[in-house]
């Protein structure tokens, strides 16, 4: 064989092999989303995006402010985004992993810090 098909070969290996790595890993890159994504979504409207509890539903169900809620712990709180809390709170665990849960908790807490 010659030098030049070896080449060309070797070239549409590593082709073939880069583009199965993008079509596995792009539309996995495209859709993840960030534990602050998934708070706006999913828990700022009650919450607010600020964690005040500012909002209509909010004060409808009475949020306690992000610097209220500081008081109770980390674990408690990964507790009630997965097992809900009351009629008042969804629970999240079919939605999300406990990595996913424990970040949201984590932005949730982080936005007490400001």
């Amino acid at each position: 064989m010659s030098l030049i098909r070896r080449v060309l070969q070797l070239h549409k290996v590593h082709f073939a092999a880069a583009a199965l790595m993008l079509a596995i890993t792009l539309p996995l890159a495209l859709h993840a989303q960030t534990a602050e994504d998934d708070y706006n979504k999913k828990c700022a409207v009650c919450h607010g995006k600020d964690g005040l509890g500012n909002t209509a539903k909010g004060k409808k169900v009475h949020v306690k402010d992000v610097h209220a809620n500081m008081k109770d712990s980390q674990a408690d709180m990964i507790k009630a985004v997965t097992d809900g809390k009351g009629d008042d709170m969804d629970s999240y665990k079919k939605e999300f992993t406990p990595e996913q849960i424990k970040a949201l908790v984590d932005y949730y807490r982080s936005l007490g810090q400001k």
